[in-house]
């Protein structure tokens, strides 16, 4: 009968890929004097940056949004992104210039940019003299708005800015693909590092009053895998980074399409043997005691006892040397006895401490009978049961630690060559396994934090009870327009399953035989660059005295303050505030009434009010 067939394991290794340094593109030839557009997707995991230009079809400058700078150390030796090879030595220094996924650290926002310019080939001297497009968060603060364009303006010296959402531009992008008549209405739902959002679409534009945002995306996922796992494994806790838990999300983890059912089938071993993820960690094949084979190790043994039996069979025979000088001068002391020279066998009992000649017999006694078993000791090649006990002892302590610190003044020399088996039969230790991180139902869990916030202690809705909530403050049919397209984008929308659970859900949020249609953009990480990229070259920027519709210029900037916002299909919306700069009315101040004067007949009466701030000794003069 032919064996059953094993279940194929799944063995990966971690890449820990290290990067590199980015190298400076060359920028692209001007076009009749316009200077192209830089488009910059400032997201909060990884910034993306290149010209605005169709040679190519995706950004070339892409690297982690962090900082690292040790104390004390000057601003030209800050590392940015690919700067630095291996982000888990330097994780307590790094440094983003995100809280969550609005910017309010602008001094490392700075230095992005500096390494965005530098390496993208910015040759003009003390100024960026190319229009910027950069992507924003939903709802961004003015606040924020104002400081960026302050340090955009007032730093580098831009002629235009654009500010637009991510998640609009990847929609607008996909859209243009689709559909390129406009109205577009849907409602997109973007996932990112640090939250996800919800951004209803009507007409082509943001209805901002009922955007919601979820503080639930991908740094949550990986933060919760890498607590899930050192749990799990105490012993590794260290191999367990979040470098390696964003690898996993990235590349071995997928969204249930029915939460609770997948588990069911992890409860079956068939099912777990060949599903789960076994990821290999990195280790040394040599075992603690250093031996690479058996017969290495039965040579290093045979070594060792030999030595142990050179080292016992010299202090026996030191001992026995001991022994009998020891015999010798009782032997002489008893003979002072015997010749009558009581008063010296009296003083050498007293240098003994003996008390009587009886005491002295005895130990005379004993002394003889260990020399003369010493002498009758059997050779060192016997084959005594007694030798073999010893040997094995010995053996059992080598095991335990080192052998040669390990000495028998009684050990019995045996024969070598009939001590063969020399290794005891041990369980076999795999150390590759014993190295293995098994990535079981955490493919699964990770991701659902997504629609289960509470599995990691937050107190908030899924992303799909949000979405619940935000249709239902539209009628019905604009309920209808905004299903028929729903559009998934984000780097934390890509884990396999993803569409089929916001169908699975939406059918079961949505009245009976109603219709929807779930999207995922076509690169869901470079969806906003590439939109970003199409609008800039759709929409040109004005000249220096006035920006197009969607661009901020200079003069702008100066007249209507760094927080204004020129508005597009992808922006934000801008909603001025006024604010009131009259002074607050002074408070009335009392008034002294001078006595009338009246002079004469035919005089003139005069009344004269001085305020407060006069001296009250003021002269009036009348007529």
């Amino acid at each position: 009968m032919a064996a059953q067939q094993q279940p194929l394991c799944q063995i990966f290794s971690f890449r820990d890929c290290k990067t590199s340094p980015d190298p400076i593109f060359e920028p692209p030839a001007a076009s009749r004097g316009t200077p192209t557009p830089i488009v910059i997707d400032n997201g909060s995991f990884q910034t993306r940056a290149d010209w605005a230009t169709v040679d190519f079809d995706a950004p070339r400058l892409l690297f982690r949004s962090v900082a690292a700078r040790s104390r004390g150390a000057a601003r030209s030796e800050t590392q940015i992104g690919n700067d630095i090879p291996n982000l888990e030595p330097l994780r307590w220094l790094l440094k983003s210039q995100f809280d969550r996924n609005v910017v309010v650290n602008f001094e490392i926002q700075e230095l992005i940019f500096d390494h965005v310019f530098t390496h993208l080939g910015v040759t003009s001297e003390g100024r960026v003299e190319h229009p910027l497009v950069l992507t924003e968060a939903p709802c961004n603060p003015q606040h924020c708005r104002q400081m960026m364009s302050e340090l955009l303006f007032e730093c580098y010296g831009v002629p235009h800015v654009s500010y637009g959402v991510d998640a609009l531009y990847s929609f607008h992008h996909a859209d243009n693909r689709r559909n390129p008549q406009p109205p577009r209405t849907g409602i997109v739902l973007s996932s990112g590092y640090h939250c996800s959002h919800i951004l209803p679409v009507l007409d082509g534009r943001l209805d901002a009053v009922n955007c919601k945002r979820v503080n639930v995306a991908g740094g949550q996922a990986a933060a919760y895998l890498q607590r899930l796992l050192q749990l799990k494994y105490p012993g590794h806790l260290a191999a367990v980074t979040l470098g390696r838990m964003e690898e996993l999300l990235h590349e071995h983890s997928y969204t249930a399409v029915d939460y609770q059912e997948e588990l069911e089938k992890w409860r079956s071993p068939e099912f777990y043997e060949r599903e789960v993820h076994r990821m290999q960690l990195p280790f040394s094949r040599k075992l603690p005691g250093g031996c690479v084979s058996v017969e290495e190790r039965q040579e290093r043994r045979a070594q060792q006892l030999r030595r142990l039996q050179e080292i016992n069979a010299r202090r026996r025979g030191e001992k026995l040397h001991q022994d009998q000088e020891r015999l010798d001068r009782l032997m002489a002391v008893q003979e002072l006895l015997e010749d009558g020279l009581s008063d010296q066998f009296r003083k050498s009992l007293a240098q003994l401490n003996m008390d009587s000649a009886e005491e002295l017999q005895s130990y005379i006694a004993k002394l003889r009978l260990a020399v003369e078993q010493g002498r009758q000791r059997p050779p060192p090649h016997g084959d005594g049961g007694e030798g073999k006990t010893e040997i094995s002892e010995l053996e059992q302590h080598m095991e335990d630690g080192d052998g040669v610190a390990v000495m028998y003044p009684d050990f019995s020399e045996d024969t070598l060559p009939e001590k063969t088996n020399v290794n005891v039969v041990q369980p076999a230790f795999n150390m590759a396994e014993y190295h293995q991180l098994f990535v079981g139902t955490e493919r699964l869990r990770c991701p659902e934090i997504l629609f289960r916030p509470s599995l990691t202690g937050e107190d908030q809705m899924g992303m799909m009870e949000t979405l619940q909530y935000v249709l239902a403050r539209y009628t019905p049919e604009q309920q209808e327009a905004l299903v028929a397209n729903v559009f998934l984008t984000g780097g934390n929308m890509q884990y396999p399953g993803m569409k089929e659970r916001i169908a699975r859900e939406l059918l079961a949020i949505r009245p009976f035989q109603s219709h929807f249609k779930v999207s995922v953009a076509t690169q869901p990480s470079l969806g906003a660059w590439l939109g970003a990229r199409n609008w800039a070259l759709e929409h040109a920027p004005g000249g220096a005295g006035g920006g197009a519709a969607g661009w901020i210029s200079r003069q702008d900037y100066e007249e209507k303050g760094g927080e204004y916002l020129s508005e597009h299909c992808a922006s934000n919306v801008f909603v001025p505030i006024n604010i009131n700069k009259s002074l607050p009315a002074r408070p009335a101040e009392p008034s002294v009434a001078v006595p009338t004067v009246a002079s004469g007949p035919g005089g003139v009466v005069t009344s004269a009010l001085t305020s407060s701030s006069s001296t009250s000794d003021a002269p009036v003069v009348s007529s």
